[in-house]
């Protein structure tokens, strides 16, 4: 088993060496640390003074695209966040501007849990609705308060309107939740039928929402599990622990009227697969068990992945968190070892990768945060250098001469 993750993450490196050198990343902006964009200069002061703003406590989490915007998400992990939920435009006009709270400046302002808490990630359908995942929590790398319920909101893009609020019920939440990603389910051109699956990675959980009645249920699995070994890391010298289970989740092609959801743990080296006509059935919550299954060969050591996404060409792309790396899989292919190749490496603008989206657009867009999350969890973050980007790729040009490029295939 050692000589086999050897041999993998061997593999990695090579595929680096033979295929992404010449492969830029697109960096749309970069920020030592993260501004937003006040009203006043007297009010930001205001803020600071107060202490509501803290520069050195806000890190960028979550990344999605619509059109000719992107949204950022800045949880609330430490004390003097502002804002959880920002905008940006795609065409960018200085490197490191500002963030504009989304919608408004007054939803970062209520209280009595009237606006958002903490938002962690996003998902955009195709019809134009972002749901938004607000874990409900403050100062989780502090002292954790959960000051409002996990909730699931929906914003209508064209308006820029909140059309829906829906508290994930607490029965689903177990002592200890960290709701942390979601990934949208809507098949047809108006987004009937839509569900939402919601990862719980430290009670190690998948939540299901189905919109056409705002109801949820949640599957529980032992393949939702991290792995011990793998819970280790270390990255650019600093060695920590975290124990973080399901967290990443892309969709497949529909086929036949299902598709398949692949899943990990982030604190894993394994892929798992599982079809969605078994998670959008409540009835199979307690008998399904067999239906979760192991995909394919462990990524090795180093094989820690945090987000996936699947572009038009059955493409999947992931953020390898320990080797500032962006990964690749053909999803027609099986899922082994000589199937995978790395489409980007840099160490110093992808130093954790933490969320990857694909867009909607055409000709479609992978997004990228890196954060270095883990600098930033331990106080390490040097207000000096560039911490923080907003990064984008080509998918189709990104997987050129790699093992990942798609072929013609007949069914």
């Amino acid at each position: 088993m050692k000589l086999l993750c050897l041999i993998l993450c061997i593999g990695f490196t090579a595929a680096y060496r033979d295929h992404t050198q010449n492969k830029a990343l697109n960096t749309l902006y970069r920020w030592k640390q993260i501004d937003f964009a006040y009203p006043s200069e007297q009010d930001k002061q205001q803020a600071i003074a107060n202490g509501r703003f803290n520069q050195t406590n806000v890190i960028p989490l979550g990344i999605e695209r619509w059109r000719n915007r992107i949204f950022i998400s800045t949880p609330a992990w430490k004390k003097g966040v502002p804002v959880t939920l920002s905008t940006l435009p795609t065409s960018a006009g200085e490197a490191s501007p500002p963030l504009t709270p989304y919608p408004s400046w007054e939803w970062h302002n209520a209280g009595n849990c009237t606006g958002f808490t903490s938002v962690f990630r996003m998902s955009v359908d195709h019809c134009g609705v972002m749901w938004v995942l607000d874990s409900g929590q403050v100062e989780a790398f502090e002292t954790p308060r959960q000051l409002c319920p996990p909730t699931l909101y929906a914003i209508d893009l064209d308006t820029d309107t909140v059309i829906g609020k829906y508290p994930i019920p607490q029965k689903f939440v177990l002592q200890n939740s960290l709701i942390t990603n979601l990934v949208v389910d809507s098949r047809d051109a108006q987004c009937r039928d839509l569900h939402v699956y919601i990862a719980d990675a430290w009670r190690f959980g998948l939540i299901v929402f189905r919109n056409s009645d705002a109801a949820f249920w949640r599957f529980s699995h032992y393949t939702f599990y991290p792995e011990p070994l793998l819970s280790n890391y270390t990255l650019h010298g600093l060695n920590y622990q975290w124990s973080d289970g399901l967290f990443g989740m892309s969709l497949g092609k529909v086929h036949l009227g299902d598709r398949p959801l692949y899943y990990h743990a982030m604190s894993s080296s394994l892929e798992f697969v599982v079809s969605t006509s078994v998670l959008r059935d409540p009835s199979r919550v307690d008998n399904a068990v067999d239906e979760f299954k192991l995909l394919g060969d462990s990524r090795g050591p180093g094989g820690q992945v945090s987000a996936a996404a699947i572009d038009r060409n059955g493409v999947m792309f992931f953020n390898l968190i320990s080797q500032d790396s962006i990964g690749c899989w053909n999803t027609y292919t099986a899922f082994e070892s000589r199937n995978w190749d790395i489409v980007a490496t840099n160490f110093d603008t992808l130093v954790f990768p933490n969320d990857l989206r694909i867009d909607h657009e055409v000709p479609q867009f992978a997004w990228i945060i890196s954060n270095r999350l883990p600098m930033y969890q331990f106080n390490l973050i040097d207000p000096n250098e560039y911490n923080y980007r907003v990064i984008y790729f080509d998918p189709v040009e990104a997987v050129e001469n790699t093992v990942c490029q798609p072929q013609l295939y007949s069914f």
